[in-house]
């Protein structure tokens, strides 16, 4: 057994992504960010739903701009662009990846 809040460190730049489960086309991450982050833009093959668990950010999705509080979250379609502008030190995501099965 694992526990979510385990480890919340933030690392010193950027995001640290722990996979929690694997399974067939379905993937379950947790997402520890640090406030210094590139702002990487992300377009992905598969649909994403992701809920802000804790901490504050600002997401661009798609040319909108989207502020996030704990407890918010949305759904990504795949192939829809996406970068986080802005997140508090120490800001805790659930990422659930729905991969495409062949």
């Amino acid at each position: 057994m694992d526990n979510l809040f385990a480890d919340l460190t933030p690392p010193l730049e950027g995001e640290r992504f722990d996979v929690l489960l694997r399974h067939k086309g379905l993937t379950i991450e947790r997402i520890v960010s640090s406030p210094r982050i590139a702002h990487e833009r992300y377009v992905q093959a598969q649909d994403e739903w992701v809920v802000l668990l804790q901490g504050q950010a600002v997401m661009d999705v798609d040319g909108r701009t989207v502020p996030l509080t704990s407890g918010d979250h949305l759904f990504l379609p795949a192939q829809t662009p996406h970068t986080v502008l802005q997140v508090s030190d120490g800001a805790l995501w659930l990422a659930i990846h729905l991969h495409p099965t062949p």
